[in-house]
């Protein structure tokens, strides 16, 4: 068996990126940008108004004489001579000789004479033309991940199409004679299928909307087959069930009679010893251990980090974060062990139920503890890594 780090290079060594390609900015998001997008203008494009008032060019007098106004989208820039005001509104471009913008709630007009108190500082209240960014600057980085406020930004910019890596395309096997489809009666020695909708569930959270899902029963001549065409249908496959080493577990001799070459099977880690990570050329294949609760905390350390890599995020995976403890903990057995937990300020607590087969305590975790393998005992307080559960 390997360690977690151990496992984590092996899967990250000579991941080759998805297809760059051209897609609409509203499009975009959760994707990585493919190359830096240069700013085709200047934002703002001119000097702007940061809120309703009144433009001035200041003559030392509080007192102004008022000589136009300008709304937002207005193209009019009159010349304003020392001791004059134009009435502006929030967004519009403000003069050239204009020295601030008075709040309207510092002023009062009466007889197209305005009266300030108090005056406002050099340059107050306006907007530099590029203030956000200037024409050809670098307005955001290759590797950056489009999310609302960037694809705002981008269409800010009048940018219409960006080139982006691909989502790869991600399929579901699952394994297993005992599974039942949820709203059909449960046979004796039944279970319902949980894994391909959690698992499925999971990738939609993050942007992976379309997900091919297929059952097979436990036979190798089925397990073989279907392996084989969905395979030639996507670029990362994840098996649920059928990797251990049972009479009826078909799923590790079938990826190899289909050319599937295994790079590790089983980790030194508490849940999802069982984890196995195989490619056959370009194609990634996790086979993930049955039960729902490893099988989860295996999509979210490893499966994830692969998905982010191949789309040529800058930050894979989940965030970690650093959080204290809340209170003692042993660890038990010779594996490290990704905990379910929940962070609420500064502290984070280790949930009860921590079995591979609890889906339960999973669903109130917002976390996972990291308790590496040379760490043995976490007294109160302690200072723990923790993995993000968005």
């Amino acid at each position: 068996m390997i360690t977690v780090e151990q496992a984590l290079l092996k899967i990250e060594a000579d991941l080759k990126l998805t297809q760059a390609t051209s897609v609409l900015v509203k499009n975009a998001l959760g994707l990585a940008l493919a190359a830096d997008v240069l700013s085709p203008i200047n934002m703002p494009p001119f000097a702007q108004s940061a809120m309703d008032g009144f433009a001035i060019c200041e003559n030392g007098s509080q007192n102004f004489k008022l000589i136009g106004e300008i709304k937002a989208g207005d193209d009019a820039n009159p010349i304003l001579k020392p001791g004059e005001a134009v009435r502006i509104f929030t967004g519009a471009a403000v003069p050239n000789a204009a020295t601030a913008v008075a709040r309207q709630e510092d002023c009062s007009v009466e007889n197209n004479c305005v009266k300030i108190h108090p005056l406002p500082r050099e340059m107050a209240n306006i907007r530099p033309m590029g203030e956000q960014t200037k024409k050809d600057e670098t307005a955001l980085q290759k590797g950056h991940v489009l999310n609302a406020a960037s694809i705002g930004f981008l269409a800010g910019l009048g940018i219409e199409k960006v080139t982006v890596f691909t989502r790869p395309k991600v399929a579901i096997l699952i394994t297993g004679n005992e599974l039942a489809q949820a709203g059909t009666p449960l046979k004796h020695g039944q279970i319902y299928e949980s894994n391909a909708t959690m698992l499925a569930a999971a990738l939609q959270s993050f942007g992976f909307a379309e997900v091919e899902i297929a059952t097979v029963k436990d036979d190798f001549s089925s397990t073989k087959k279907q392996i084989e065409e969905l395979l030639q249908r996507c670029d990362v496959l994840l098996c649920s069930g059928g990797i251990s080493v049972g009479d009826y577990d078909f799923v590790g001799s079938a990826l190899q009679k289909v050319g599937v070459d295994e790079v590790f099977y089983k980790v030194l880690q508490q849940p999802g010893k069982p984890l196995y990570f195989g490619k056959k050329e370009e194609k990634l294949v996790f086979a993930l251990p049955g039960n729902p609760a490893a099988a989860l905390t295996c999509f979210y350390v490893y499966v994830l980090k692969a998905l982010h890599i191949l789309m040529g995020k800058n930050s894979a995976g989940l965030p970690r974060t650093r959080k204290k403890i809340s209170a003692n903990y042993n660890r038990k057995g010779g594996r490290a062990q990704f905990l379910k937990a929940h962070i609420l300020g500064d502290v984070v607590q280790i949930l009860e139920g921590q079995s591979s087969a609890m889906l339960h305590t999973f669903a109130q975790a917002n976390a996972l503890v990291y308790v590496p393998l040379e760490k043995e005992n976490l007294e109160k307080g302690e200072i723990v890594e923790c993995l993000i559960i968005e």
